[in-house]
């Protein structure tokens, strides 16, 4: 058992930290400071190159060849981790200081069974015998709640799902009960249902253990269901620090209140309460203002005040430990509303476009190869389903990874062919024709935007050449003038600078890129746009300004929208109707305001529960589903949500587990794929609620 302490565990006093390359010093970090209390969780938060992973691995002595301390102390238990030997350190990391990676994969060995792997640490830190750290591993495997806990051991890391991994990797963060748990964007390649269930148990393990948490996130809603108190970071600076509840009711620097004006929180609209995205980019290291480092994108700059000098931290009075890096903190109106956020006209919704009807696609797995069986496989990875969506209309689809949304993306654009059922875009049928044998006019009619903008686009070609190679293929004018012409006529669209064009993709900033993608897509005047997952990626600033951009686009050319996503902060402020599917059915269909209301498909009100809400205001209901989607080549019985479903002891005589549900109005427009009777459906209750409600 570790001796108690009853200082501060983590004290970080003026760290300053850079990089050095062959051409010059890269401060990362400067006079960065915060304090962790014993059992505390403290959120640091910021826009992606602010330096909060940096922090970390200056905590853990881990800056590579390159970086250095070049200033200040980081003490743990009082000790300067900087004056430790290596030896010394070895002994911290892993057992007083645990770090969970973003990615657990990388945290896992492939080659090593998931036994072996935890069974390591306290042999190595404690010296723990074989059997025991076999029993202590078990006893974590139960603690971080994975079934089966004797076949988890047993198993290779690339055998379970992508929660169950990341839950592998914080039951070995636990293993020798550290008193230090720093996680580094631990959710972010999650599902939101399985993002819920990690927070939960993060919390719960916490106080369990009584580990004092670092948690790195850009999400705000994360941070406050997680985390104490926060520190937002801004360009390798702390801006504002303080408790959770203060820092959110009473924002006292503009970097955070701007954060907040670009998430979409219950109540924006993308006509009436548009979100306000941070004009500008954020500064490169060696490029830092004067003064004011959030000077050139503040609403609230002064010239000959906030550029004169350095700008250090001052004390907010009357709260607890909250201080901000603003001179004009005392002067600012803070619930002035935004002069940015002017209303628009909503667009207008036309005729049907696309209909998709009773669409079914199914792929044959060899039994061989992957099952030890002479038996082939079916994956039935959309299964019945029938939608319209219309000109001008925003469609949002929505369920976890393996539900079928990104087959069923597929299956439009062509590259892959439907199973059975029809698709019809305006009046040709679609579904048997692959890429390659529709006409030009067809496949320019049907683009898409992907989820990751760094990797769509050719590193060795420049911005502008990458567009006009899309016109050329849409078969757009003859003669290279009138396709440049064209080419900067989408520059303007995607409202980026025609300079860009002689620009290679390496010198743009991830929302950069994202706007090329978009730019390219509407080469060939797309009607509808497939946009898959794009702006997850994206910081949260940068979402705003990406999905504006969207709806901007889609008022001017008139096209239909289908939005994939798992984030249903986006989908409620964006979408017109959402689909929602589990899968490969869709388990619920409506406008955006009937399907955020209840009642509810079951499948539906988790994944409301599961979404982080960056608001003290709201009140939402606790619900985290159990296990993981279940496999589309062996799928349930009956109703394919009944075994996560916790309203299903409702309906009598097994009806979800022997029948598939018929799909049924709950109201003009609303359809519902669900067995519960109508006085239980009666019975719901709204999942998220605001203070005005």
């Amino acid at each position: 058992m570790k001796p108690d302490y009853d200082g501060p565990i983590l004290e970080i006093d003026n760290l300053s930290i850079s990089f050095f390359t062959r051409e010059r010093e890269i401060p990362a970090v400067m006079e960065f400071s915060c304090t962790v209390q014993p059992g505390e969780a403290m959120g640091l938060v910021g826009e992606s190159g602010c330096g909060k992973s940096t922090v970390a691995l200056g905590v853990m002595q881990d800056l590579g060849v390159n970086g250095r301390i070049t200033g200040g102390a980081i003490r743990f238990k009082g000790r300067d981790l900087a004056a430790l030997s290596a030896d010394e350190l070895r002994g911290l990391r892993g057992n007083e200081i645990a770090m969970i990676y973003q990615e657990p994969m990388a945290s896992l060995n492939p080659a090593m069974k998931v036994g072996r792997q935890l069974m390591e640490v306290p042999m190595i830190h404690d010296g723990a015998s074989k059997r025991d750290a076999r029993a202590l591993a078990r006893q974590l495997i139960e603690d971080v709640r994975l079934p089966d806990p004797d076949r988890i051991l047993d198993s290779y890391p690339h055998q379970l799902s992508g929660g169950q991994q990341q839950r592998i990797v914080i039951a070995m963060a636990l293993m020798s009960k550290p008193a230090l748990l720093i996680l580094d964007e631990p959710t972010t390649a999650l599902d939101v249902t399985v993002e819920a269930g990690i927070v939960d148990l993060v919390k719960e393990l916490g106080q369990k253990y009584g580990t004092s948490m670092l948690f790195i996130s850009h999400n705000l809603g994360l941070i406050m269901e997680t985390c104490d108190r926060l520190c937002v970071m801004y360009s390798g600076e702390a801006v504002e620090t303080g408790s959770v509840s203060g820092v959110f009711d009473m924002m006292r620097h503009p970097y955070t209140q701007a954060l907040f004006r670009s998430i979409p929180l219950p109540g924006t609209d993308k006509n009436e309460r548009p979100l306000v995205a941070i004009p500008g980019n954020f500064p490169l290291p060696h490029e830092r203002p004067e003064g004011c480092n959030f000077g050139p994108r503040c609403d609230y700059f002064r010239d000959g005040l906030c550029n004169a000098q350095p700008v250090p931290m001052f004390d907010v009075v009357g709260k607890d430990r909250h201080s901000t890096r603003c001179l004009r903190f005392s002067e600012i109106d803070w619930n002035a509303p935004p002069d940015a956020a002017t209303q628009t006209e909503a667009c207008q919704i036309g005729e049907v476009v696309l209909k998709v009807e009773n669409l079914k696609k199914y792929y044959e797995v060899s039994g061989n190869a992957l099952f030890g069986t002479d038996a082939d496989k079916l994956v039935k990875a959309n299964e019945s389903l029938s939608f319209e969506a219309r000109e001008g209309e925003t469609l949002a689809i929505v369920g976890e990874s393996g539900c079928g949304k990104s087959t069923l993306a597929k299956v439009l654009l062509g590259l892959e062919t439907a199973t059975s059922g029809k698709i019809r875009l305006y009046n040709q049928t679609i579904h048997d024709t692959p890429i390659e044998k529709r006409n030009t006019d067809t496949v320019s009619s049907v683009q898409m935007v992907f989820q990751n903008p760094f990797d769509t686009l050719n590193p060795s070609m420049t911005v502008g050449r990458q567009i006009i190679r899309a016109l050329e293929i849409f078969g757009y004018a003859d003669n290279n003038k009138d396709r440049r012409h064209r080419m900067l006529e989408l520059l303007d669209l995607v409202k980026l600078p025609r300079a860009f064009a002689d620009r290679m993709p390496r010198q743009l900033s991830g929302g950069q890129k994202q706007r090329v993608g978009i730019a390219r897509a509407f080469a060939g005047g797309a009607k509808i746009v497939v946009a898959d997952e794009p702006v997850s990626a994206l910081d949260v600033s940068v979402q705003a300004a990406v999905t504006d951009l969207l709806m901007d686009i889609q008022r001017k050319e008139k096209t239909t929208l289908l939005f994939i996503s798992h984030d249903l902060s986006i989908v409620r402020y964006l979408s017109d109707r959402v689909m929602v599917m589990y899968l490969g059915h869709v388990v619920e269909m409506g406008t955006t305001e009937q399907v955020f209301s209840p009642p509810y498909h079951p499948y539906t009100e988790a994944l409301l529960s599961a979404v982080p809400i960056a608001d003290t205001s709201v009140e939402k209901q606790h619900i985290v589903l159990d296990g993981d989607i279940p496999s589309a080549v062996n799928p349930p019985p009956g109703c394919p949500f009944q075994t996560r479903c916790h309203w299903k002891h409702r309906v009598a005589d097994n009806l979800c587990e022997t029948q598939v549900p018929p799909t049924r109005e709950l109201a003009p427009g609303h359809t519902s794929k669900c067995h519960l009777p109508d006085d239980v459906i009666a019975e719901m209750v709204p999942i998220i609620k605001t203070a005005a409600e």
